[in-house]
């Protein structure tokens, strides 16, 4: 692999860890949401949720665009005050792959969280523990599954996130370019296609990986939740 490439699956790494650094957190809490709590407007709050899975990515990138770009009513705010820029730099690339994998983050947490027996958690709020408490010492651990699934299917998304990412930072070698841009790149660039057969198997393998990953998580789950 040449250096362009390497470039830009280091790229797509850095990108994809803080995805999972900054969204997991945030899944966690949307999450617990939506398990747990009933309130005026929840299915709309879902449906906010997930639109991400549903419209076109370019549509997402676009939306991005209008709002954090230099022009955006976020983005010329943030450029004035405090000097931050998102619109075709790498921290966008992390801000639109978010967006697109942040539905992927929060499905199986929620999951997880629906799937824990209540009964457990009353068990501890009659011993006098508290609901943060309780939250943090039965309702996370028991999670933790879900939490895992969720940081593999939010990397692995991040990873092949394209349209949302071209729209909003663009395709710019060393900075925005990621593995499928790249892709998209060395196939329109006279003898490139060697180079995209070597991403393509790179993102081939890496997608495997991380489909093993999860099945391997969710059997171990159904064992420790059900014995089966």
């Amino acid at each position: 692999m040449g250096y362009d490439e390497w470039q830009a699956l280091y790229l797509s790494l850095k990108v994809a860890t803080w995805v999972v650094v900054i969204g997991l957190p945030f899944a966690l809490v949307v999450a617990t949401v939506l398990a747990r709590c009933e309130f005026p407007g929840k299915s709309v709050v879902d449906a906010l949720v997930h639109i991400p899975l549903v419209v076109p990515p370019v549509v997402t990138g676009y939306i991005l665009l209008l709002w954090l770009g230099r022009r955006g009513w976020i983005g010329d705010w943030l450029a004035t005050h405090f000097d931050i820029v998102f619109a075709f730099r790498w921290t966008g690339a992390v801000i639109a792959a978010l967006v697109m994998s942040f539905p992927l983050m929060v499905r199986p947490v929620r999951l997880a969280i629906e799937a824990i027996d209540p009964r457990l958690e009353e068990a501890a709020h009659t011993l006098g523990a508290s609901r943060l408490s309780v939250y943090a010492t039965i309702t996370v651990p028991l999670a933790l599954p879900g939490l895992l699934v969720g940081a593999i299917l939010g990397f692995a998304k991040s990873l092949g996130e394209f349209g949302a990412t071209i729209t909003f930072v663009g395709n710019i070698p060393g900075e925005t370019r990621t593995l499928a841009s790249a892709i998209y790149s060395f196939t329109h660039t006279v003898n490139g296609d060697a180079a995209a057969l070597r991403l393509v198997a790179v993102a081939v393998a890496l997608s495997l990986a991380a489909l093993i990953a999860v099945e391997v998580l969710a059997r171990r789950a159904r064992i420790r939740m059900h014995g089966l």
